[in-house]
């Protein structure tokens, strides 16, 4: 077990969990398993693993909805992963394409319907717990936000030994939850200080890493963590993450019982789709898009 936060997504709401949002800016979560049950989280990672299994040809078919969210092949920026994207999985019709696209077998069309279901419930419940610590009234009910899914796999060898997997980010999004490898680490994210923090994997588990909109909804008091994959073992290494986006249309604002004299609004109204396109246009991976939001 890291010395990432843990926190039990039954009675774990209050101070635990909004520290660990304001200083880590991820979490671990545990007994999720009366929504999201384990057998599920093994069914879907063998899914997700043949299909990534699948010839190029078939994967290539698996287009963008929005800049990144379709097939990623291995690139010059990141040569050793490779993914697959759905949006919006919180949209059972788009879910039934990404399907069909892929070819997908009953059986793993149904097991994808269901791990998508499954995994949007437990993401509302972060937010209900995460609004409930803050004090939140009003906490958004998620029915018109949309939700990214993305398989990725890192082929890593002995001469990748050392090699960056993917390059460090913050994620555009309020939250990721990250169904991770049983087996292979090399996930790092950075601390306030500077400081990176080897995320070890552990079986039982969920990992919640905040996003860039995080950071705005809760008027700065949240680190939208920074992170990055490393190659430290030989071997394929296979993870799921569904990111909790944003509203479709409507803008990011934070609550009213987080603004006040002492704590003024730090960013102007915005959408998503606007800071994910200034990331993808300006190539700001790392947060640096957020400045551009400030109040004067």
């Amino acid at each position: 077990m890291s010395s990432i936060p843990v926190i039990d997504l039954i009675s774990g709401a209050g101070k635990d969990l909004i520290g660990a949002c304001e200083e880590w800016g991820c979490f671990r979560i545990v007994n999720f398993q009366e929504i999201l049950e384990d057998s599920l989280l093994r069914e879907m990672k063998a899914v997700v693993r043949s299909l990534l299994d699948l010839p190029a040809a078939v994967k290539s078919r698996n287009r963008d909805v929005i800049a990144g969210s379709g097939y990623m092949a291995p690139s010059e920026t990141n040569p050793h992963y490779e993914a697959l994207g759905l949006f919006d999985m919180a949209s059972p019709p788009d879910v039934q394409a990404f399907c069909s696209n892929l070819e997908a077998t009953p059986y793993q069309r149904d097991t994808i319907l269901k791990y998508a279901k499954k995994v949007n419930q437990v993401m509302r419940e972060i937010v209900l717990k995460i609004g409930q610590g803050l004090g939140i009234n009003d906490v958004p009910n998620l029915d018109d936000w949309s939700c990214q899914f993305r398989i990725n796999k890192y082929n890593f060898s002995s001469e990748t030994m050392g090699c960056r997997g993917v390059q460090l980010h913050t994620d555009s999004s309020f939250l990721t939850l990250l169904q991770d490898d049983e087996k292979f680490g090399g996930l790092e994210i950075m601390k306030r200080n500077g400081e990176f923090h080897a995320v070890e994997p552990c079986p039982g588990t969920l990992l919640v890493n905040l996003g860039d909109l995080a950071t705005v909804w809760s008027n700065g008091k949240f680190l939208n963590v920074k992170h990055r994959v490393i190659c430290k073992e030989v071997g394929i290494r296979v993870s799921i993450a569904s990111f909790l986006l944003g509203p479709n249309d409507e803008k990011i604002v934070a609550p009213p019982e987080l603004v006040d004299l002492e704590h003024p609004r730090m960013y102007v109204p915005f959408t998503f789709r606007e800071l994910r396109n200034l990331r993808m246009s300006e190539k700001l991976h790392i947060g640096e898009a957020l400045r551009y939001y400030l109040c004067k």
